[in-house]
């Protein structure tokens, strides 16, 4: 389903602020795979759900999704195989248009544009029935403006216009990392419904080591733009955060985010 083979991504080559983000990385996810990805502070976790979803060209390699190279598409032609939630609440929405315009948008992502074809009596009927799953009451305010939502409202919004379209690819940034534990714990649920409802194959990367552990079918750790330690599901579902924090110690010169201790 997705494929990134030998990526290296370097920002500012040749200069004194030369970094390699992506060091000849390689990951390969089969259909309905839900990957955690954890790493010490630059990594390269974002990175490389920038390099899938067509935000960062790579300098080589190659991505693919569902068994076509995808390299040369823009983000937003992409946008039609890859659904997308970012750390921010204020990213995955556009706060002056009203829920029922978001979702919208979100459903006719990689087709054609204009707000018409998708606000009719139907579409907004489904609208309704999609956002009757999150349980917050956003059914009965479809015209207020997504601006005026809570944060962990936009962010249960924006994972429900993600997934809305089924796409091959879903990638979760830290997406529960700027809400409260209470609506964490809400998104990282309704995270959970979402992909296993639609089977959605999913990247999902995270500081919290505990949100690692008990999402998602298969671990990763990078670090310096690798992966230097992967469990399946068999090894996952043995360890522990303990034995997530001795990985890291293993890794010269890794340092963790206070978020990691987080459960």
């Amino acid at each position: 389903m997705l494929t990134v083979s030998h990526v290296t991504k370097t920002f500012f080559p040749g200069t004194v602020n030369e970094r390699i983000a992506l060091n000849d990385l390689s990951l390969e996810l089969a259909e309905g795979d839900f990957v955690t990805v954890i790493g010490s502070n630059g990594a390269g976790k974002s990175t490389l759900l920038n390099a899938v979803a067509g935000r960062l060209a790579v300098d080589s390699g190659d991505v693919i999704i569902d068994g076509r190279r995808v390299n040369k598409l823009p983000e937003f032609k992409r946008a039609r195989y890859v659904g997308r939630v970012f750390q921010d609440p204020l990213a995955g929405t556009a706060p002056t248009l009203t829920i029922e315009e978001n979702l919208s948008l979100a459903w006719l992502r990689g087709k054609g544009r204009g707000l018409g074809r998708g606000l009719t009596r139907a579409r907004r009927d489904q609208f309704v029935n999609k956002l009757q799953s999150l349980e917050l009451g956003l059914e009965d305010r479809l015209t207020a403006k997504v601006g005026l939502l809570s944060g962990g409202q936009r962010q249960a919004l924006s994972l429900l216009m993600a997934g809305f379209t089924n796409p091959r690819i879903m990638l979760l940034d830290e997406h529960t990392a700027a809400l409260d534990p209470q609506r964490a714990e809400l998104v990282t649920g309704l995270t959970e419904r979402i992909v296993a409802e639609g089977g959605l194959t999913t990247l999902m990367v995270t500081h919290n080591m505990e949100q690692a552990l008990r999402l998602g079918n298969r671990l990763i750790m990078m670090h310096e733009g690798r992966i230097v330690y992967e469990a399946d599901a068999a090894t996952k579902a043995k360890l522990g955060v303990r034995d997530l924090l001795q990985e890291f110690a293993n890794i010269k010169g890794a340092t963790l985010s206070d978020k990691a201790f987080l459960g």
